[in-house]
């Protein structure tokens, strides 16, 4: 008789998991156990949101586990440690995962796989559609460049209609007989991981989501039968739920990239999606690029990858400023909304993700990297290889990135985008009365009327410190 245990990551799903579905296969008996391991993570820590998030997706997943005669095991600490233990106490034999991609969890993996060679361990590939090693240019080096990268992986996807084929939910998963489930010690309550914080600031944000794999298909299917036929346009409308708000699911694994190209295709190639849909996958191949890099320059997590910016002039005390960007208290509205939205939901729109991040990098000459640490903390979708990625892009230091002397004006923005001002009067109440011509720029209003608002001036001067920006950019512009 085979026992095997499945170790769950960023896979917290039952259907279309390669590893769940091969230890299914090939076990009598299986133990399925989640380790909260806080050592190991180092810069892929999960922030506060994202533990919240994780508290609820576990729950999730051991009641889909108990629907199917199963459970979950939870422990906390050295993931090797506890790895061994089980493998001793529960006569394990047989070991499987599906594989993650950052640096620090590659190292401890490969060490994991090698003390564990007598149960020989299988990983497998759960989080995306094609392995940062398969999607390559001609000279087998990784692609810096985008464009490029999503028309491979599209020729991929076409030519190979496999790599989007899904797996059914296992027929069977195998429980543990009781006396080797009472013979585990480690095996804690959801609880005892201690993963929701002391403050109840959580139960208003999860007010605004619900976590499983469930949830995620059912979002997905709601996104595919209305949304997505106007995606192109309302991808950047903040105001407007034109998004798909996967992001979290996919994150988690809740969902799998794979599962979602399947269902947007229907059978199709890329070739004949419509516009609208050819957007929308090509965000979740970007989600494979940002993964890619992840993979192939593991220094871009925290070090800019091009190198000039290391010598860039960013200004040395940031507290008080950085504080009021944190707070949603920076006096441009647009700004402050996503700042807002993003600390009572766990997420922010992506149009105004570039929006805030350009005003800390560019207007207030803070590192991207304070963005990145408060956005990993703050959003329940803090995904390490897109967070980083997507910093890096706006301060035009990473791959394919946006030049730095692009500066956003978050006024122009505003009333391009949020043209009526729906997304500020929600998360910036004091404006919801001002006239629309003022909204993303109360600071023109009359002295007497800006005192009635208890709204704060702006912390800058947007045109003043964009020049600013580019005189410190012009300092390295040259240099090599």
């Amino acid at each position: 008789m085979s026992r095997g245990l499945m170790w769950f990551r960023q896979d917290l799903r039952l259907s279309d998991n390669p590893a769940l579905s091969e230890a299914c296969r090939s076990c009598d008996e299986l133990l399925c156990v989640f380790i909260d391991d806080p050592m190991e993570q180092g810069i892929s820590r999960l922030g506060a949101a994202s533990r919240v998030w994780l508290h609820h997706s576990l729950a999730a997943l051991d009641r889909s586990l108990r629907d199917e005669g199963s459970e979950l095991f939870l422990a906390r600490g050295d993931a090797s440690r506890i790895l061994r233990d089980y493998i001793e106490k529960g006569g394990i034999d047989r070991v499987f995962w599906n594989r993650c991609y950052d640096p620090a969890t590659i190292a401890r993996d490969k060490h994991i796989k090698s003390a564990l060679s007598d149960c020989e361990p299988r990983t497998f590939n759960g989080l995306l559609i094609h392995e940062p090693w398969q999607n390559l240019k001609s000279d087998g080096s990784p692609y810096r460049v985008y464009t490029p990268y999503w028309r491979a992986a599209a020729r991929l996807v076409d030519e190979d209609e496999t790599c989007v084929d899904t797996l059914q939910k296992p027929r069977v998963i195998p429980g543990l007989s009781p006396d080797v489930a009472n013979a585990l010690s480690q095996k804690l309550r959801l609880d005892e991981l201690q993963l929701l914080p002391s403050l109840d600031w959580h139960e208003s944000m999860m007010s605004h989501w619900t976590a499983g794999e469930d949830a995620a298909r059912a979002q997905l299917e709601r996104f595919l039968k209305g949304p997505v036929n106007d995606y192109g346009v309302n991808r950047d409308r903040p105001g407007v739920a034109g998004t798909s708000r996967l992001s979290p699911h996919l994150h988690f694994g809740e969902i799998s990239p794979r599962h979602v190209m399947n269902r947007l295709l229907a059978g199709r190639k890329t070739g004949a999606l419509s516009d609208d849909e050819n957007t929308f996958a090509r965000e979740i191949v970007w989600r494979e690029f940002a993964y890619a890099i992840l993979f192939h320059f593991p220094q871009t997590i925290d070090e800019p990858l091009d190198e000039r910016f290391s010598r860039f002039a960013w200004r040395q005390d940031i507290d008080r400023e950085l504080e009021r960007w944190q707070r949603g208290m920076t006096g441009v509205p647009i700004v402050d909304a996503g700042m807002r939205e993003l600390y009572a939901t766990g997420w922010m729109h992506n149009r105004v993700r570039m929006i805030v991040a350009s005003f800390l990098i560019k207007n207030l000459l803070i590192p991207w990297q304070a963005g990145e640490r408060w956005f990993r903390d703050t959003l329940v979708d803090a995904d390490l290889a897109s967070n980083s990625m997507g910093w890096q892009w706006t301060a035009g230091s990473g791959v394919d990135a946006s030049p730095f002397f692009r500066v956003f004006n978050p006024v122009l923005q505003g009333e391009k985008f949020d043209k009526q001002g729906d997304y500020v009067r929600h998360w910036v109440p004091e404006l919801a009365e001002v006239e629309t011509r003022y909204l993303h720029k109360p600071w023109e209003l009359d002295e007497a009327t800006r005192k009635t608002l208890d709204y704060p001036e702006p912390l800058v001067d947007l045109k003043q410190t964009r020049q600013e920006a580019l005189d410190a950019f012009a300092q390295i512009k040259g240099t090599n």
